[in-house]
């Protein structure tokens, strides 16, 4: 039914004119107004709906990832423009804020103003798409990677038990 569809991802934020300000004007993307709502126009035709509320909760996890040719070069010009890269307990981090860890690209987290999620610029290993080496996402405090890793077992069981 849903097959043939074209699916799009959608996050919220608090202040939705601060969101198309930090998203247009500071990142460079294209955005659009909707019935209220915004529309980040990404590259590959992703748009991406930002909508308003009130009562908004920043997610704990990476909720929008930006592949980038050079990630120093890419942290130094959003750093000129005003963007703040975050600091994770459990990555090792350099003096501008990136993670150069063996088993994944390297990345940068940032968060946006309006909603404070958490979004990354990562430097691509391949043109074809994202990595799958490592989770990238900065872990909510009090999780490890071993914890992670028993939870997706549980699932997995669970999963095998149902069929």
């Amino acid at each position: 039914m849903l097959a043939n569809t074209k699916a799009f991802s959608g996050f919220a934020v608090d202040d939705l004119e601060r969101a198309q300000r930090f998203y247009g004007a500071t990142l460079g993307l294209r955005t659009s107004e909707d019935n209220g709502l915004l529309i980040l126009h990404l590259a590959g035709g992703r748009d991406t709906l930002v909508y308003p509320k009130p009562d908004h909760t920043p997610a704990t996890y990476t909720i929008l990832n930006f592949p980038v040719d050079n990630i120093d070069e890419a942290v130094d010009e959003l750093a000129e423009r005003g963007v703040r890269f975050e600091r994770y307990e459990g990555f090792e981090q350099d003096e501008k804020g990136i993670s150069r860890d063996a088993g994944g690209p390297p990345i940068a987290w940032f968060k946006d103003p309006a909603g404070k999620n958490s979004l990354g610029a990562r430097e691509r290993r391949d043109v074809a798409g994202p990595t799958t080496a490592r989770n990238t996402s900065p872990r909510r405090a009090g999780t490890s990677a071993s914890g992670t890793a028993r939870t997706r077992s549980r699932q997995r069981g669970a999963r095998s038990r149902r069929s």
